[in-house]
């Protein structure tokens, strides 16, 4: 046993390097492409109305008389309201349209049809569909005053 190395025998001298492997087509990565085109948006779209239904942009309370209050929708049924804000004497009154999402509350506000009522809200703006309501202005509380 030497340690001389052995030269290389002429046909592996001529075999030519190996080929590089062959590059995949576009519809190869059709799983990364439907992520992109499909998933990515809609995944965005309910980040985006997770955040805009659980965080307000204003909240307060209107006082006035409790006009109209009925259930509405095709699909999403809500509760949608009008209150009548008086201004002055011989001027129209204000009418302000609102949103009740939950029942316990909309029992509430229900009761108090026809009399004047001080209504707390929370105003989401930019939620995407009227499936949580017709109004940005969602009812959580109510006071009745007799």
């Amino acid at each position: 046993m030497s340690d001389t190395p052995v030269p290389p025998s002429s046909a592996d001298a001529a075999a030519p390097p190996p080929a590089p492997p062959a590059r995949k087509r576009w519809w190869h990565h059709w799983r990364a492409i439907l992520i992109g085109l499909v998933v990515a948006p809609v995944l965005l779209f309910t980040a985006f109305t997770f955040v805009a239904a659980n965080w307000s942009y204003s909240d307060g309370e209107r006082a006035g008389t409790l006009q109209k209050f009925s259930r509405k929708g095709w699909l999403c049924k809500t509760w949608e309201g009008e209150l009548m804000q008086p201004t002055a004497p011989g001027v129209a009154p204000t009418i302000w349209n609102f949103t009740v999402r939950d029942d316990e509350t909309a029992r509430q506000v229900e009761s108090g049809i026809g009399v004047r009522v001080v209504l707390h809200y929370k105003e989401h703006k930019g939620i995407p569909s009227t499936c949580f309501g017709d109004t940005h202005y969602w009812v959580d509380r109510v006071r009745i005053e007799r």
